[in-house]
């Protein structure tokens, strides 16, 4: 299934959705660099899980788009040598619930072997893959705070188009293996103009996409449209909240983050992934450390409870992190 907006020329700007912002990204880099492959599992004639490469077997062809064996571990394995070969590939992972499959190659081989060598050997790659709740309602699971706890990696989730397309070309061009995380529920959610011409979003940098004097929310993907709504509600009743997306999630903003609750003197920290050893454990845990002195209240988390995330819609529904859960979090910690 071909797509209008997949595959632009350099220059032009469209309304695109996540999806298509990433094709875009991607094939822009290709025709920059004659080193970026795409190594996945249907990525060819089928287009993809979800329709995530349409349109780029046309323009590169079978020696640019290689289509590998139903074998995760392996097509990692292809991608490791091939990014210490010369290549910058980008392996298309289905979704993001299989990004245990390809922790050893990842892990212990691809996220360590330049520090191992001293800088000598560097592993350009990028793994794209899709997670999170959305309407497939399949492989809801978040493991992005696995591979977060390992040096070496940098691990993306952007939460609308812009960011998208920035994001995915600065991972293609860097000389670190990059986890590139696409929400599945924002996948076609929202179309945002993008404009391709050389635009790219800096890895390691968050973005203040709602302002505010009382609390700090942290987050990023889907539940940066949560508390954005959250923020909204309560500035109705004079409460002022700054949301701040990470879009990079390891390395995170820090700087951007202490600064922010420095001015508040309040955090919450809100994903879909789980609370107990999340992403927002570690935040916490260094803005306590950093901010101690100006903190007016002990920090808040929300996330999905200790337990496998649900098929059923209501259970699933109730592990999310709703505009209200949040709202409810920020009520907390603005008591006293």
């Amino acid at each position: 299934m071909a797509n209008d907006h997949a595959v632009r020329e350099a220059g032009e700007s469209s309304p695109q959705t996540i999806r298509e912002a990433v094709i875009a990204a991607i094939a822009a880099e290709m025709r920059t660099d004659s080193s970026v492959v795409l190594l996945g599992q249907d990525i060819g004639a089928f287009g993809g899980p979800l329709q995530c490469t349409a349109g780029l077997l046309d323009q590169f062809g079978g020696d640019r788009l290689v289509e590998t064996p139903i074998c995760e571990s392996s097509m990692m394995s292809m991608a490791v040598g091939g990014a210490v070969s010369g290549l910058r590939p980008v392996v298309d992972l289905m979704f993001s619930d299989m990004l245990p499959l390809v922790a050893v190659p990842l892990i212990q081989t691809a996220a360590s072997l330049r520090y191992l060598t001293d800088g000598a050997v560097e592993v350009p790659l990028v793994v794209r893959t899709r997670g999170g709740d959305g309407p497939y309602r399949s492989h809801p699971q978040n493991y992005e705070a696995i591979f977060a706890h390992s040096p070496g990696l940098t691990i993306v989730e952007p939460s609308n188009p812009r960011d998208a397309h920035g994001l995915m070309r600065s991972a293609i061009r860097s000389n670190d293996p990059v986890i590139f995380i696409e929400n599945i529920f924002l996948y076609n959610a929202v179309r945002e103009v993008v404009p391709l011409d050389e635009h790219l979003v800096e890895l390691g940098r968050g973005a203040i996409v709602h302002t505010g004097d009382d609390v700090t929310v942290v987050t990023y993907g889907r539940s940066v449209r949560s508390a954005v709504q959250a923020a909204e509600m309560l500035a109705q009743d004079g409460v002022g909240v700054e949301v701040i997306d990470l879009r990079t999630l390891h390395p995170w903003d820090e700087q951007l983050v202490t600064d922010s609750v420095r001015r508040t003197g309040r955090l919450v920290v809100a994903h879909e992934a789980w609370e107990v050893g999340g992403l927002g454990a570690e935040i916490v845990a260094r803005v306590t450390a950093e901010c101690f002195s100006e903190l007016r209240r002990q920090p808040a988390r929300v996330g999905a409870p200790a337990i496998p995330i649900p098929w059923a819609p209501g259970l699933r529904d109730a592990t999310l992190p709703t505009a209200d859960r949040i709202l409810e979090a920020v009520c907390e910690v603005m008591r006293g």
